[in-house]
């Protein structure tokens, strides 16, 4: 088994509140009130060939998660567009993974948070595929799980916030625990959502259908692919879908930064074989975001 190098105790430098600082110097009190009550948001990114792919939409997605979370960013999108590259620039990197984050600071602990200092940071590193290659076009196994994603009359479903992300957390170990790369969660309502950090795609008949994003985060790279898939013509249909019509599919792929476009082999007892439509975005997706395979094609 590889050895896992720590986060904390890496060489490089990390962006935070205007300034670079030693990697391992970047940190925060233990007080900070992120820390203790969630009030933190954030993107994922990646950046192929020295570009962020949709930088400014992350961007613009981090600053408007904050003001749902009711705290405010001073920076402005074209500030932390350029502060990502710079972070970039400053570790030398150029196929790499970008991770921003934003967070109430520990001028105040409790509940109430108004006197608090927003704090804005963003690191890089190199990170390959989330699922190897080999592993994607076979196909990964997904678990079903047990926690379901909120009503969002009870969680700001439309922020990437860090507090939604525990029962993510929970579901991926107990997912990899029983044998299989990710669990499928449903919604409040007992419908298919997402899966714990991607969204969703079931095809028959050569139609795309994929879960209507009213509870969940409306990914990037969901968008992408719906757009990817109606300029080859594809019927893309956004929808409820219950999980007992899982089995009357014959094919399934997951979307996300992360996980680009990833196709699924299983969900729980329900088989899938990877087919055209699953490779064609694949291809696709993987040459709109790495500018040196799409020149070559």
């Amino acid at each position: 088994m590889a050895e896992i190098v720590p986060y904390h105790d890496r060489d490089g430098f990390i962006w935070i509140d205007g300034r670079m600082v030693p990697w391992r110097d970047a940190s925060i009190h233990i007080l900070t009130h992120a820390l203790h009550y969630g009030s933190a948001v954030f993107e994922g990114e990646r950046a192929y060939g020295g570009e962020i792919f949709k930088l400014t939409e992350h961007s613009q997605r981090l600053i408007d998660s904050a003001e749902i979370l009711e705290f405010k960013i001073e920076q402005s999108v074209a500030e932390i567009d350029q502060a990502c590259r710079d972070v970039m620039a400053a570790n030398n990197l150029v196929d790499c993974y970008v991770r921003p984050i934003a967070w109430r600071g520990s001028e105040q602990m409790g509940i109430s948070a108004q006197q608090t200092k927003t704090h804005l940071a963003i690191a890089a590193w190199e990170w390959g595929s989330y699922f190897p290659m080999e592993q994607r076009l076979k196909g990964i196994r997904i678990g079903h799980a047990k926690y379901r994603r909120p009503d969002p009359a009870t969680a700001p479903s439309r922020a990437k916030a860090a507090g939604l992300y525990m029962i993510c957390t929970v579901e991926k170990h107990r997912a990899e625990r029983n044998g299989y790369a990710d669990a499928l969660m449903l919604d409040w309502r007992g419908r298919v959502a997402e899966c714990t950090g991607a969204n969703i795609f079931l095809i028959k008949d050569g139609v795309i259908h994929t879960p209507e994003a009213d509870c969940f985060l409306d990914g990037i790279t969901r968008r992408t692919v719906i757009d990817l898939a109606k300029q080859r013509g594809y019927e893309v249909q956004e929808r409820a879908i219950l999980p007992e019509e899982l089995g009357s599919f014959t094919e399934c792929f997951i979307t996300g930064t992360a996980a680009e476009v990833t196709p699924v082999s299983e969900i729980g007892h329900v088989k899938y074989t990877p087919g055209q439509i699953s490779e064609t975005l694949l291809n696709d997706y993987m040459a709109l975001v790495q500018p040196k395979r799409k020149a070559a094609e």
